[in-house]
């Protein structure tokens, strides 16, 4: 009995040390290749949702251009460069039925954009807050450069409180979906956890028996194993049944 005791002393480190050693390989290998892909998918929303703004600011633009007295003296000049009379009717309808086929245009781009970004993203509320913010301060830009419009210290003051806002929103929204599935996922992936564990405890277990079998077989008759078995058996069900309830 006390050279059996030895070969289990001898054993069971052994396996107890090989058995886990997969699971932090495995592991690092899979957080290592997830980091890219949610890098990239984080990136994606992000951009859809920044050109989905531009292009509504643009669409703002168009439409404006289709009616304000600008596209007269726009048409006038290209009339003239095409030696044209500088007040073509023709011309001036040419150039506004341009820009109004650019304002459907642009608003057809940004709606398919602003899907994508949705669809590419699990916040609504964060999409939302991208594509007007990208909106708003770009179709100010916009309006000073062409339309030479002059925006007051107050309306910089307005903007400055609608991005802050919408920054506050955009986090409480993310720390809410946090919590709300944080634990179930914590849930599933520790249940994940041991079951592999189990499985990998369980065949572990077989093949320390076999080893056991073999080597007392060499060291005596087969009422020696037969004993020597049942009591390994016992303290190795005893052990489970300890995990289990803990």
């Amino acid at each position: 009995m006390s050279s059996t005791t030895d070969i289990r002393k001898r054993r069971t480190p052994q396996s107890s040390a090989s058995t886990p050693s997969a699971t932090p390989a495995y592991g690092s290998a899979a957080k290592k290749l997830r980091t890219p892909i949610v890098m990239a998918t984080r990136s994606k929303w992000i951009v859809l949702a920044l050109a989905s703004g531009a292009c509504a600011a643009f669409n703002g633009v168009f439409a404006k251009l289709t009616t304000t007295d600008l596209t007269t003296s726009i048409a006038s000049s290209i009339a003239s460069a095409f030696h044209f009379a500088p007040d073509n009717k023709i011309v001036e309808f040419l150039v506004r039925g341009t820009f109004f086929l650019l304002n459907l245009l642009f608003n057809a781009i940004m709606w398919y954009l602003f899907t994508r970004a949705l669809t590419s993203h699990t916040s609504t509320t964060q999409v939302s807050i991208v594509n007007t913010s990208a909106n708003f301060m770009l179709t100010a830009l916009l309006g000073a450069i062409i339309f030479s419009e002059k925006l007051p210290g107050l309306w910089w003051v307005g903007a400055g409180l609608l991005v802050v806002g919408n920054v506050i929103v955009g986090r409480r929204d993310e720390g809410d979906k946090k919590k709300n599935g944080g634990g179930l996922g914590a849930g599933v992936g520790g249940s994940e956890g041991l079951v592999v564990g189990g499985g990998g405890g369980a065949a572990a277990s077989g093949g320390i028996e076999g080893v056991e079998r073999e080597e007392l077989l060499g060291l005596g008759g087969d009422g020696e194993v037969r004993e020597s078995l049942e009591l390994r058996g016992e303290a190795r069900r005893t052990r489970e049944g300890v995990l289990v309830n803990t």
